[in-house]
């Protein structure tokens, strides 16, 4: 969710995968399968009304990219 957060635009889920382990939220290591944990939690939040789908596996929060300020 702070991948999303901190984005200005809807990202693919696995740019979202990139910058999550760039910065550092995830450890490869201590979670074996990154790309499942990530679309999974995706479709969680999409599930809860937090994120939404914009396209095949490009996703955003539901309330649009957020700017920053």
């Amino acid at each position: 969710m702070r991948v999303l957060e901190e984005a200005d635009e809807p990202l693919h889920w696995t740019v979202v995968v990139d910058r999550a382990l760039r910065a550092g939220f995830l450890d490869p290591f201590e979670t074996p399968d990154v790309r499942a944990v990530v679309q999974r939690a995706l479709a969680e939040l999409g599930r809860a009304g937090i994120a939404r789908k914009v396209s095949t596996g490009v996703w955003e929060l539901s309330g649009g990219p957020r700017s920053a300020t």
